[in-house]
């Protein structure tokens, strides 16, 4: 069963694969839905745990992954480490023992496992007798077990050997195993070392050179890979444990801490700080679940966008179940997830995560096994397709004149003016001026720009691709801080400044200025947590005189409560930058030192202003409507729309607007040779200026080719098309489906909305819709009608008569 990768509610589920049958005809493309069972979108179910025949319940051991089944390796029952092998067919949801032959690794508990080819790989962990407490030590062997002939292995390693080590991180990237970090008995370590697994002869042991920023030494933490780089998050580091995500650049070797501090205020946070907590990749998605999280055992899925740079708690499905199909919810109705735990482990196979043992409440060793399925819909791609409008400036009908310099940056209009009403309030202005100025000009220069009078009316347009850009001028605002304020109006993101960078900081700085005065509350909130975050003790004094110089009040705030902590005071003032500080400054330095400002609390809500998505909506539902500079007609029908919006978002537009740009500004719109009901057209415009998918189950049938047709970045339309149609053919709804069905010649799903007509006809017949149908389609589900009929019920109608 084929799935779409990325988000969707915890009541969605996954659709079946969806295929054109082009054998049909030339002309027209017939829609193949295949119902098949589908699985509900972030459901967990509990499945047959290990009993006591099979294995001991266990944790600190290793989980992996082969073809359909997982293998658990190690680990410790309370009283004793373990080396025994156990495999879970995930089809049959049956234990059994693994087959084995050779010699396997001594029993452990915190080494690491990890496949490669049809083998897997178990590299150290803690050995010994902990009933008795001898003989126990850290290991760095390296040893092979062989999935198709059960075969254990050990490999025999010339050369420079990693110290020995337990609780690693360890994972496999370009042929090669990746160990990091760990305990060696005495400290944490933060040293990486790899190994090639191609060629066993050959074999051999290379630290290596990291770079950026390292995580601290550390332990007891999970790794996963994914799009290309190593993701280490959070794990036990002494005094210095955080809840740091970090990811490594393998062909670089480089470290980068992923900050959090950007996120507004309101969106979801990063997990606690935890350790023993699994971790894997799916897509472009981590999960991270369980650990201990000072001193409790939560039990939330913790979700991290690799794109977006999110966090995100998932809503698991409310018909979560056991594997005996009852319904995992407590009489109360919470949903019952899997308990808090630590030291579990966790695989990924298909699209979906299973999760084993581990040590729950009262150091009790767990012997459950857990599914929780995945969402696998493409991700949204409006802030994308936005921002490469900005990046190429394609379609420009705009431009700013900035700052004395009169330096000019291009926009346009539909995006500023959907963003911000400040700059909105320009450009009408400007629009003014540029009216008043062409009704002025004499009549042989009149007819020489009628194009662009009629650009700025607001009414109906002729196109012209030399139309001149409007002019907007801004005295108070420099070229640098407006770009970073643009590419903010076409993402709702900005750069994160780099670490220790003060121009950056400085930077940031501006463009608040430039926020306050704009008027863009969600701006403002970014640039202050970016500020202040970036705020530390070789900076304080520049942002604290630049926020004095500005009069941002809030950041100088900041910035002198920083200076005046006890642990940062007299570092700042030893520093040559608090000698050259203006004397007013130092004086409010001194001053608040010795006698500190009552704290003031305000319970006011932070105004987080609104969205990219919210702003969209608006301005599609009658906001922009004065800014429309193309029409759409459908079935002859006019519908006003913006050329920049619809080029960003589609590249059938995007193509059109650059070639084929029509010389009276009119779009006739259908999706191959069938024109979509104005319903569905409307669905079509939601999702391209804002990124809505809801829609009904009729819309998505007119609209299922759209991604094709249209040229969408990716199918994201589609699959909730699909995923619209296999959940929500209802009674109710059943006769308007039918009718996309006919039209868009979807003949299996035809045939399902007939077999739902003829076996619920009393109610069907009911309908007030039925009587609107077509004589052709009325006569199809008469024809439904009579094969349906038995002969036995013919003549039992006939005995009536």
């Amino acid at each position: 069963m084929s799935r779409f990768p990325g988000t969707m509610s915890s009541k969605s589920k996954v659709a079946p694969s969806v295929e054109f049958d082009h054998s049909c005809s030339d002309s027209v493309e017939y829609l193949t839905l295949n119902f098949e069972p589908f699985e509900t979108v972030h459901r967990w179910r509990r499945l047959p745990p290990c009993d006591e025949f099979v294995g001991a319940r266990r944790s600190k051991h290793t989980v992996v992954a082969y073809k359909d089944a997982i293998y658990v390796f190690g680990g410790d029952n309370g009283k004793n480490m373990l080396n025994d092998l156990l495999r879970f067919d995930v089809k049959d949801c049956s234990w059994c023992r693994a087959f084995t032959t050779g010699t396997p690794p001594a029993p452990r508990y915190h080494h690491s496992a990890v496949v490669y080819g049809s083998s897997m790989f178990v590299f150290g962990g803690y050995t010994g007798d902990i009933y008795s407490n001898s003989n126990l030590k850290n290991k760095n062997d390296l040893f092979e077990y062989k999935f198709a002939t059960g075969q254990w292995t050990e490999w025999k390693v010339e050369g420079r050997l990693p110290v020995a080590r337990s609780a690693h991180g360890a994972t496999v990237y370009s042929d090669k195993l990746w160990i990091f970090a760990g305990y060696d008995g005495n400290a944490r370590l933060s040293d990486m070392w790899t190994i090639s697994l191609q060629d066993r002869e050959q074999a051999c042991w290379e630290e290596i050179e990291q770079s950026g920023e390292i995580p601290p030494s550390c332990c007891n933490f999970p790794v996963a890979v994914c799009r290309d780089k190593m993701f280490v998050f959070s794990g036990q580091s002494g005094a210095k444990i955080t809840n740091n995500l970090f990811q490594f650049e393998f062909k670089e070797k480089v470290w980068t801490r992923i900050p959090t501090e950007h996120l507004l205020r309101g969106s979801p946070p990063p997990p606690q700080r935890r350790y023993g907590h699994t971790m894997v990749a799916f897509e472009r998605h981590l999960y991270v679940f369980g650990g201990a999280a000072d001193n409790t055992l939560p039990n939330e899925l913790h979700c991290y966008d690799v794109d977006s740079q999110t966090w995100e708690v998932i809503q698991p499905s409310p018909d979560s179940e056991d594997s005996l199909g009852n319904e995992m919810t407590s009489s109360q109705g919470f949903i019952l997830m899997p308990s808090g735990r630590l030291f579990h482990a966790a695989a990924v196979i298909s699209d979906a995560m299973y999760i084993f043992g581990g040590t729950v409440d009262n150091n009790v060793r767990s012997g459950e096994m857990y599914r929780f399925q995945f969402s696998c819909y493409p991700k949204c791609t409006l802030h994308e397709d936005y921002g490469k409008l900005w990046e190429n400036r394609q379609f420009c009908d705009l431009e700013f004149i900035l700052g004395e310099k009169e330096e000019r940056v291009k926009g346009h209009i539909a995006i500023v003016t959907a963003r911000s009403r400040w700059l909105r309030k320009k450009i009408t202005q400007a629009r003014e001026r540029l009216r008043q100025k062409v009704k002025q000009e004499s009549v042989e220069e009149e007819a020489a720009v009628a194009g662009a009078q009629k650009e700025v009316s607001g009414g109906s347009v002729k196109h012209s691709s030399t139309q001149p850009l409007l002019e907007v001028t801004i005295r108070d605002a420099e070229a640098q801080p407006f770009r970073v304020l643009m590419q903010f109006l076409y993402t709702d993101k900005i750069k994160y400044p780099r670490k220790g960078h003060v121009q950056e900081v400085l930077l940031i700085m501006d463009v608040y200025k430039l926020a306050l005065s704009f008027q863009l509350a969600r701006l403002e909130q970014l640039c202050v947590q970016y500020i202040e975050a970036s705020v530390d003790l070789q900076n304080v004094l520049i942002v604290c005189e630049n926020a004095n110089k500005l009069q941002l009040d809030q950041l100088k705030e900041h910035c002198l409560n920083f200076v005046v902590k006890e642990s940062h005071f007299n570092q700042v003032i030893m520093t040559k930058e608090f000698e050259h500080l203006s004397t007013p400054l130092i004086v409010e330095i001194v001053r608040r030192k010795q006698q500190p400002p009552p704290r003031l609390y305000s319970d006011q809500p932070v105004d987080i202003g609104t969205s990219l998505v919210q702003d969209m909506k608006a301005y599609l539902e009658g906001a922009g409507l004065e800014f429309c500079d193309i029409t759409l007609l459908l079935d002859g029908h006019p519908r006003p729309a913006h050329k920049a919006i619809l080029a960003a978002r589609s590249s059938y537009f995007e193509a059109m607007f650059r070639s084929f740009m029509p010389e009276d500004g009119q779009v006739n719109i259908s999706i191959g040779e069938m024109v979509p009901s104005k319903q569905a057209f409307e669905s079509m415009l939601r999702y391209i200026y804002y990124g809505d998918v809801n829609m009904p189950p009729e819309d998505s049938l007119y609209l299922f080719a759209a991604p094709y047709y249209y040229g969408f970045s990716n199918n994201r339309l589609q699959a909730y098309c699909k995923q619209n149609l296999e959940m929500n053919v209802t009674v109710e709804n059943v006769l308007q489906i039918l009718e996309a069905a006919d039209k868009t010649q979807a003949l299996d799903m035809k045939k399902h909305c007939l077999h739902i007509i003829v076996h619920q006809f009393i109610k069907v017949s009911k309908l007030p819709n039925l009587r609107s149908l077509s004589q052709l389609l009325l006569l199809d589900i008469i024809e439904s009608l009579a094969n349906h009929i038995s002969d036995k019920q013919c003549a039992e109608m006939g005995s009536d008569i």
